[in-house]
């Protein structure tokens, strides 16, 4: 086998044009072993904002690629815009001579030059984005809920106003983004949703099925209009003495009260001919953990969600708001962005933030992926000290830049960009 190191490439890296796209899409489905089907590609290509993609070229072939998408997103404190990255690949035949690395400290450096201040990303492997910076941020929460055993709490919320309708979700549209319109504000993490990316959720094609139905759609309301939905797929399966043992296959599901939130799950979890429901995606504290009488009924499992990279901490740390008063020096590590590198004074209170150069001493010594982890008030920081990631040369130090940059709901995005 030949253990000699393929030889480093220097590739003009510029934005990708329109006409390039089906040499996009054959690095795509290299990068992502999978074929792109003309429904969900068409679907992604016009969420493209070709602009603010970048190619790695060999020549006149097109070798990587990164994707920036502009979003409104929800940060503790108000809604910010944030650079989405995605569309990350690079062809099999380009792995490891440096192609991801030019590709991602240019984008960051065009991120920096154009003054935004923070990007945030989903990763296929989580250990491939912490070299450029980025921090793990939120948490998923997967679920695999048995129809036996999952009676709630008899203290659980109910409004006899409501009442539920069974839709398609086409026919329900301006229902379901009322409703999120009016959520995306709760919660770090949720980001606004464009009608482009409505039409990619609810376009059906038989590609994002996986064996299951079309998509379904219940909505809770009453008598004034939508309080929540639930969008889900049905597969059917029997047992080897043909019971019915089919699943509901969650996909989206908001309230707007406690109320409509557990009259919706109480739904997707009674469906007949189903035995169980899985969510994989849902918030590290998705309320449905207290709703069960028998929380261990909930089979649940975490896996990273977003990961956030701060870009530029004069900028991006003053954009929040904190949950209580800090004045506090970071050292701040960063070998991508060497204006992040060196000591920032972060002082906050009710008014507001601050961030600032400073010569003065440092009390916490951290790298910025730590930053982009604790950015959307997901991480408390004191287990990244007792790892070893983050030092504190002033005592106590830690814990209030812990208590301050927490936030009481977990962030989380809900939909993979």
């Amino acid at each position: 086998m030949n253990t000699e190191p393929s030889p480093q490439l220097n590739p003009v890296i510029r934005p990708i044009k329109n006409s390039e796209w089906d040499q996009w899409i054959v690095i795509d489905e290299e990068a992502f072993a999978m074929d792109a089907t003309e429904p969900r590609a068409g679907q992604f290509r016009a969420l493209v904002e070709w602009d603010r993609s970048l190619g790695a070229y060999d020549g006149d072939l097109l070798v990587g690629s990164t994707m920036g998408l502009s979003f409104t997103m929800t940060v503790p404190g108000g809604r910010r815009p944030v650079c989405g990255v995605t569309g990350v690949a690079v062809l099999a035949s380009h792995r490891r001579r440096g192609v991801l690395s030019s590709l991602m400290r240019r984008q960051l450096a065009d991120l920096h030059e154009s003054g935004e201040a923070v990007a945030v990303l989903y990763a296929s492997e989580g250990a491939i984005y912490g070299r450029y910076g980025y921090g793990r941020a939120s948490d998923n929460l997967v679920l695999r809920i048995p129809k036996r055993g999952s009676e709630f709490v008899p203290y659980a919320p109910a409004d006899p106003s409501l009442r539920l309708r069974v839709v398609r979700p086409a026919a329900a549209r301006a229902d379901i983004e009322k409703v999120f319109d009016s959520v995306v504000t709760t919660r770090p993490g949720l980001y606004a949703r464009s009608p482009e990316r409505w039409d990619a959720m609810l376009d059906d094609d038989e590609s994002s099925r996986y064996g299951a139905t079309t998509l379904r759609c219940v909505i809770a309301e009453d008598d004034a209009g939508p309080r929540g939905y639930a969008l889900f797929r049905l597969k059917a399966d029997y047992t080897d003495h043909d019971v019915a043992d089919g699943e509901v296959r969650l996909r989206d599901l908001f309230g707007l009260d406690p109320a409509a939130y557990a009259l919706l799950w109480r739904h997707v979890l009674d469906r007949d001919l189903c035995s169980r429901v899985y969510a994989s995606n849902r918030p590290a504290d998705d309320p449905i953990m207290h709703l069960l009488a028998e929380p261990r009924m909930l089979n649940a499992a975490f896996v990273d969600e977003m990961w956030v990279r701060v870009v530029d901490a004069g900028r991006a740390l003053p954009d929040r708001a904190y949950s209580a008063p800090v004045d506090v020096v970071l050292d701040v590590a960063d070998t991508v962005c060497p204006w992040n590198a060196g000591r920032w004074r972060l002082s906050a209170d009710a008014t507001g933030a601050t961030c600032a150069r400073t010569n003065d001493p440092a009390d916490v010594e951290l790298p910025v992926s730590v930053l982009g982890a604790a950015y959307l008030g997901g991480r408390t920081l004191g287990a990244y000290e007792a790892a070893g990631v983050i030092r504190e040369t002033r005592p106590g130090a830690v814990r209030a830049l812990s208590a301050a940059m927490s936030w009481e709901t977990k962030p989380w995005g809900g939909l993979i960009f």
